[in-house]
């Protein structure tokens, strides 16, 4: 394993952090994976889980059943990581410009498309490695001028050439479930079997750019770019992983979620099978449209108490939490909008007007424009 230091620019004197990524196997031998924990640098169980991967990573690469490239960046945002106030964490939203830390990646489409385009041709390994190329050099001469676009830049040259990017996160009370784009879903399915993902939402450019569709967006945009004119496959496959809720933390979840990303390995070929393939498990869950998982909001503030918990198929127009005015004694009810899975609650029990506190997952697409509002 090789260990590598990024060093961000500094925003004040004095102050100086850096990305630290684990790097195993060979370049350019097999296929690259890509996994990082915690970009949302408040959701902890990725860190947990990357700290599991590390020691299967450690002994697989001793034992030379690495059969290609795994790059591993163990804590993805030390911006993050730092931000506290009152000894709470703040780690979703940079406190500097209040952006969010898994949207807007830039966008390096078209410019790569039209630096490619004179050396693609009729073979789609070859058109992927130009196209790979031409991104990488379009990233690398991007603006960096600022910590965070610094950390989004590292963050996307050590994925942009990967084949398969798992991007680690959590939400605040939820079952295991993943996002991916659309044209991944033959490729993450058998993750999502392996995972026991309760549920798979699926998007085709949801909006405000994150990170798992700055990786994986580019193939399809590319086939649709080019046309009939030269084969391009979607060659990345890139899934957020959402560990469950953000008090999951522990070393049997962590282990286990470990495992399951190394059996995928193992079924994907970037790892020697010690034996039999680890047969892909019956699915727990399914997918559904992104445009199709609904958030609920409260209207009114107040003291938050559920009636269901997640893991809970419902129906449409069932309670699902009630909040409570202190003063009053007024009781609202939160109805769901939609037969489906409740996938995800929030954690906090008192709530303000318009706070979105649950997402329940319906088999329909239902929403339209942006998609990230229940993300």
């Amino acid at each position: 394993m090789q260990l590598r230091q990024h060093p961000l620019p500094s925003p004040t004197p004095g102050t100086q952090r850096e990305l630290v990524s684990l790097h195993y196997g060979r370049p350019g031998e097999g296929q690259k994976v890509y996994i990082q924990a915690s970009l949302h640098a408040d959701e902890l169980p990725g860190m947990l889980t990357a700290w599991h991967l590390r020691r299967h990573f450690d002994a697989l690469e001793a034992a030379g059943r690495l059969r290609g490239e795994i790059v591993l960046v163990p804590m993805a945002n030390p911006i993050g990581m730092s931000q506290w106030w009152l000894q709470s964490h703040l780690g979703r939203f940079e406190g500097l410009s209040g952006e969010n830390f898994n949207r807007h990646y830039p966008e390096h489409i078209e410019a790569a498309a039209r630096h490619a385009e004179p050396r693609l041709g009729a073979d789609a390994a070859h058109n992927v490695a130009v196209l790979r190329a031409a991104l990488r050099t379009e990233i690398q001469a991007g603006s960096a001028d600022t910590e965070l676009k610094a950390l989004r830049k590292t963050l996307m040259l050590l994925a942009c050439d990967a084949d398969v990017v798992l991007d680690l996160h959590c939400d605040a009370q939820a079952m295991m479930h993943l996002y991916t784009e659309t044209p991944c879903w033959p490729q993450c399915e058998p993750l999502a079997a392996y995972l026991g993902a309760a549920v798979t939402l699926l998007a085709t450019d949801s909006g405000d750019n994150p990170f798992d569709e700055a990786c994986s967006q580019v193939w399809w945009k590319w086939a649709r770019h080019f046309g009939d004119r030269f084969p391009i496959p979607q060659a990345t496959l890139s899934v957020t992983v959402e560990l469950r809720g953000q008090q999951d933390v522990s070393h049997e979840l962590a282990a286990k979620d470990a495992q399951a990303i190394v059996d995928f390995l193992i079924h994907r070929g970037v790892i020697a099978a010690d034996g039999a393939v680890p047969p892909v498990p019956v699915p727990v869950g399914d997918a559904r449209p992104l445009a199709g998982s609904m958030p609920i909001p409260s209207p009114v503030g107040g003291v938050l108490t559920f009636l269901r918990e997640v893991g809970e198929e419902v129906k449409a127009g069932d309670v699902i939490a009630q909040v409570i005015d202190p003063i009053t004694a007024q009781v609202t009810d939160l109805k769901s909008p939609v037969d489906g899975l409740l996938f995800a609650r929030d954690t906090l029990r008192l709530v303000t007007a318009g706070a979105r506190v649950a997402k329940v997952a319906g088999r329909e697409a239902t929403r339209t424009g942006k998609l990230l509002g229940a993300r």
